[in-house]
């Protein structure tokens, strides 16, 4: 189903003002660094003024958006269905939005390495929840727990795995670009599919510290 002209217009709209409003900003104050008048930012809000092309490229700059995202339709694909690794226990999806980023779910049954030279590092971030069992995360010479519902966010360049600590666990992670790319050359060159940990549902793929497919 596609918006109609009419619906993409209210759209707009309302996308303007939500942005201001999340800004902390008054019809004022976004006038002002618009350079617009107060009246003319309150009638295209309020739909009683056309929406111009070059208005709408400086309320996007100025809202600190693009035009794109400003007048971007909405989409009948919202659900995402996961590419499943069975094997390892393993579902990861990717991000429409931003095609760089992966969100992965794994289930983990074996500690991280003791061998350090089993740890992996690259450009990029990773972020990961726990939820469900205990997890440890081995972030350069540093040993971190964490339990359920706890998160972990940390930069790849550090050597770093994860693992299942006292029994299986269950984690849902999110990489960057770079992280990803990381972990594809990983896999790559030791052809292992392994993350550093060692251990079967901790090394697969795109698994923190692990190869993504």
């Amino acid at each position: 189903m596609t918006q109609s002209d009419g619906e993409l217009d209210s759209l707009v709209r309302k996308r303007i003002r939500a942005l201001r409003v999340a800004q902390g900003w008054s019809l004022e104050e976004l006038a002002t660094r618009a350079n617009v008048s107060q009246s003319t930012l309150s009638r295209i809000e309020n739909g009683r003024r056309r929406l111009a092309l070059d208005q709408l490229v400086t309320l996007a700059r100025v809202l600190d958006t693009s035009l794109d995202q400003l007048v971007e339709t909405a989409s009948d694909d919202v659900i995402i269905s996961p590419r499943i690794d069975a094997a390892h226990g393993l579902m990861r999806w990717p991000v429409k939005g931003d095609p760089g980023i992966s969100v992965m779910r794994q289930r983990m049954t074996e500690p991280p390495p003791d061998n350090p030279s089993r740890m992996r590092a690259h450009p990029g971030r990773e972020w990961l929840v726990v939820l469900s069992g205990t997890a440890t995360l081995m972030l350069g010479h540093r040993r971190f727990r964490i339990e359920t519902n706890q998160a972990a966010e940390f930069p790849t360049m550090l050597p770093h795995a994860i693992g299942a600590e006292g029994g299986p666990c269950e984690i849902l992670g999110i990489f960057d670009r770079d992280a990803r790319r990381g972990h594809q050359r990983d896999g790559d060159s030791d052809g292992s599919g392994g993350s550093g940990s060692g251990g079967k549902g901790v090394g697969s793929e795109c698994g923190p510290g692990g190869p993504c497919p």
